[in-house]
C-alpha cells in the first residue's frame, strides 16, 4: 500500500513538474516573440543575424561561467569524456539547424504579423511527427494519417486567409519551422540517448558554440556598417533580450528531455493560442473569419492527437480505430516502443 501511494504521489509530482515547465515555456517563449518583434523593425534593430548571435553568445557565456563555478551541475560533460567525435557528430547538425531556425524566424518578423506566424506553426506537429517517424522515435498508422490531414486542412485555411500575405516572410518562416523541428528531434535523441544522455545545461553548453560558429559566418556575409551604432543605441534592450533567450533555451532543452520532441511542439501549440489572442487583443493584429475557423480546426486536430496519446483506450480512440479498421492506439508501437531490436546503449 505504501509503495502504491508513493507511486501515485510521484506521478502527481511529475504532472505538476511538467505543467510548470510548460507554463514557464509559454510565458518565456511568448515574451521572446513579442520582444523580438519589437526590436526587428527598420527604425530599431533590423539585423536578425546579429540579434541571433547576441542570443547565442549570451547562452554560451553564461553556460561557461556556470560550468567554471559549479561543474557538478553539468553531469553530461563527464558522460561525454572520450566521446569527442560522437559529440561533434550530433552537435554540428544541431548547431546548424539551431542557427538557421533562429535567423529565419527573426527575419520573418520583418514581413509578417506575429498572429500569422503562429498560424503557420500549427504545422510543426506534423513536421516533428514525420521526422520522429524517420528517426524511429514514433510510428505511423491510419489514425495518425487522418489527424495529420485534419491539421493540414485547418492550417491551410488559416494561412491562406491572411490579408497581408508576403511570400518571402512565408518562406522564411517555413524554413525556420523545418529547422526547428529537425533540432527538436535530434535534441530528443541526444538528451535521451544517442550514446550521450545529456542534461539541459550540458546540451546548451555543447550546442551554443557550434551554433555561434555558424552565426559568425552568417554575420560576416550579411554585415552592415550601421550595426555598431545600433548596438550602442539599443544595448539596454538587447541585454535583457539575450538573457531571456538563455532562459528559453534552457526551458526548451528541459521540455524536450522530459516530454519528447512532439511534446515540446504540443506545448508550443498552447503558446500559439495564448499569443494569437494576446496579439489580436492588445496589438490589434487582424484575424479574418477564415483564419479564425482554420485555427480552431487545426487546434481541434492537435488536441485530439494529444487526447489519443494520453487516453489510447478511451471510447473515442476505439471508435476511430474501428472506423479506420485498425487496432486500438494502445496496441500500436509508439515512441516508447523500439521499432527494431536495439542494444540498451542505443535505446532512446
Amino acid at each position: 500500500m505504501t509503495n502504491t501511494s508513493g507511486s501515485q504521489a510521484l506521478s502527481v509530482l511529475d504532472i505538476i513538474k511538467r505543467m510548470s515547465l510548460c507554463l514557464a515555456y509559454i510565458v518565456a517563449s511568448a515574451s521572446m516573440i513579442r520582444f523580438n518583434k519589437f526590436l526587428m523593425t527598420k527604425d530599431r534593430f533590423p539585423y536578425s543575424m546579429c540579434l541571433t548571435s547576441c542570443h547565442m553568445s549570451m547562452s554560451f557565456i553564461l553556460c561557461l561561467v556556470l560550468y567554471l563555478v559549479k561543474p557538478g551541475a553539468f553531469p553530461g560533460v563527464v558522460n561525454c569524456e572520450g566521446k569527442r567525435m560522437l559529440v561533434l557528430k550530433w552537435m554540428a547538425p544541431i548547431g546548424v539547424a539551431f542557427a538557421v531556425s533562429l535567423y529565419t524566424s527573426n527575419q520573418a518578423y520583418m514581413y509578417c504579423s506575429v498572429t500569422f506566424l503562429q498560424f503557420m506553426k500549427e504545422g510543426n506537429v506534423i513536421i516533428a511527427f514525420l521526422m520522429s517517424c524517420a528517426a524511429g522515435l514514433q510510428a505511423m498508422n491510419r489514425v495518425r494519417c487522418a489527424i495529420i490531414a485534419w491539421i493540414i486542412v485547418g492550417s491551410s485555411m488559416a494561412v491562406s486567409g491572411e490579408v497581408n500575405f508576403v511570400l518571402i516572410g512565408f518562406v522564411f518562416q517555413l524554413i525556420s519551422q523545418l529547422a526547428e523541428c529537425s533540432r527538436a528531434v535530434m535534441g530528443e535523441v541526444v538528451l535521451s540517448g544517442g550514446g550521450l544522455k545529456l542534461d539541459p545545461l550540458s546540451y546548451t553548453l555543447f550546442v551554443a558554440p557550434t551554433c555561434l560558429a555558424v552565426l559568425i559566418g552568417g554575420n560576416m556575409a550579411t554585415w552592415d556598417p550601421a550595426i555598431p551604432g545600433a548596438l550602442a543605441k539599443w544595448w539596454p534592450y538587447l541585454l535583457p533580450n539575450a538573457l531571456l533567450a538563455f532562459v528559453l533555451n534552457m526551458l526548451v532543452a528541459t521540455i524536450i528531455k522530459e516530454m519528447s520532441a512532439v511534446g515540446f511542439i504540443l506545448a508550443g501549440v498552447c503558446k500559439d493560442i495564448a499569443l494569437v489572442l494576446f496579439s489580436a487583443v492588445f496589438f490589434a493584429e487582424t484575424v479574418t473569419g477564415q483564419q479564425g475557423v482554420g485555427f480552431m480546426v487545426a487546434l481541434a486536430g492537435v488536441f485530439f492527437w494529444s487526447y489519443l496519446k494520453v487516453s489510447p483506450d478511451s471510447t473515442a480512440a476505439m471508435v476511430v480505430a474501428r472506423l479506420l479498421q485498425m487496432p486500438p492506439e494502445s496496441k500500436m508501437p509508439n515512441e516508447n516502443s523500439a521499432l527494431m531490436p536495439q542494444t540498451s546503449a542505443n535505446k532512446v
